[in-house]
């Protein structure tokens, strides 16, 4: 019997739907920038399952805190398992600045669905990692893609505004919203309503919906879009109820469908893909050029610039003393990983 840690063995397995091997490739790909060996089995786990991604629908659900993203994911859920199909959920929760522990408290919200052999959900900690992800989420997805589920759903931590990063992951993005979290001024910002190819306004029931998608159509009808490009729908839902969500699975297998027949759908993959691959090569090169820390110029460069001094120059200058050693090959991870020593 093949030991955990072997990768081909969990690619295998992965790849047969098996749910435990499944599990244990998140965890490993989770886990993929701790030291050399990590590295070396998230990138024989990556180039095992690769072949087999992109067959699954990957649906992202963004929105600030409290306005019921993790509602309506279970709720998307039963929805889509009411059709015969697989589903897969991936939550990011939020880490602590100083423990670094997280809750993952969404396979408690959807204990509902775990015992569905056609259900599978992942909590995952977002680690200090910006734009409302993990730096693992895009590994995690292609696991869950080559898996076989025929949807995945990945839930965002719900930081804010600046929660964009899902839009660059998923094929369709639906972005929640509720009454009482902001005035009409929230519906003209830029960040993350600009991301939106579903609004969904849940808790719909409450006094202020209505405003709510007032504000989301003029914004919508504000875009400025041309013909045949596609106009965000705005559903109403009241997910703890499980109003509005066939309404809102609908809207998003339209969605689909416009991706495929307007060739954005292999537009978005391939920026996808782009972006993957230059997050690696940039990861490995900081992860692989010296320490500028321990440069022994870098005080009297700072002491310079405090005085006045140019920062580009001082940093020119600090350039040119150094010795940076670049990789002679790249290793994915968050910060890339180090097969040479320095």
């Amino acid at each position: 019997m093949r030991g955990a840690q072997d990768p081909a063995g969990i690619v295998e397995r992965v790849l047969r739907g098996e749910r435990r091997a499944v599990a244990r490739a998140v965890s490993l790909v989770e886990e993929g920038a701790r030291g050399d060996e990590g590295a070396r089995v998230l990138r024989a786990i990556t180039a095992g399952l690769a072949p087999a991604a992109g067959r699954a629908r990957i649906v992202g659900l963004t929105g600030p805190p409290g306005v019921g993203k993790s509602t309506t994911t279970a709720a998307l859920v039963a929805a889509v398992r009411g059709r015969g199909e697989s589903v897969a959920v991936l939550a990011v929760d939020p880490s602590s600045p100083f423990t670094g522990g997280a809750l993952l408290g969404d396979r408690v919200r959807m204990q509902e669905h775990a015992t569905d052999p056609g259900v599978f959900i992942r909590s995952m900690a977002s680690r200090g990692h910006l734009g409302g992800l993990s730096w693992a989420a895009p590994h995690a997805l292609r696991v869950l893609d080559a898996a076989g589920f025929d949807t995945v759903l990945v839930e965002t931590v719900g930081v804010g505004q600046a929660e964009v990063e899902i839009a660059a992951h998923a094929d369709t993005t639906v972005v929640l919203c509720a009454p009482g979290m902001g005035d009409g001024i929230q519906a003209a910002k830029a960040g993350v309503l600009e991301i939106a190819d579903v609004f969904a306004v849940n808790k719909a029931d409450r006094e202020g919906a209505q405003a709510v998608v007032r504000d989301l159509r003029q914004m919508v009808a504000q875009a400025g879009r041309g013909p045949g490009e596609w106009r965000p729908p705005i559903v109403r839902t009241v997910a703890s109820a499980g109003e509005g969500t066939a309404e809102l699975l609908e809207r998003i297998d339209r969605h689909a469908e416009h991706l495929r027949g307007s060739g954005e759908l292999e537009r978005r993959r391939r920026a996808r893909a782009r972006g993957e691959v230059e997050a690696i090569v940039l990861a490995a090169l900081r992860e692989h050029v010296v320490d500028v820390h321990g440069h022994a110029g870098l005080d009297r460069a700072a002491a310079e610039v405090a005085a006045g001094g140019d920062p580009y120059s001082a940093a020119d200058a600090l350039l040119r003393m150094g010795t940076w050693a670049m990789p002679s090959s790249v290793n994915s991870g968050p910060h890339g990983s180090k097969p040479n020593e320095r």
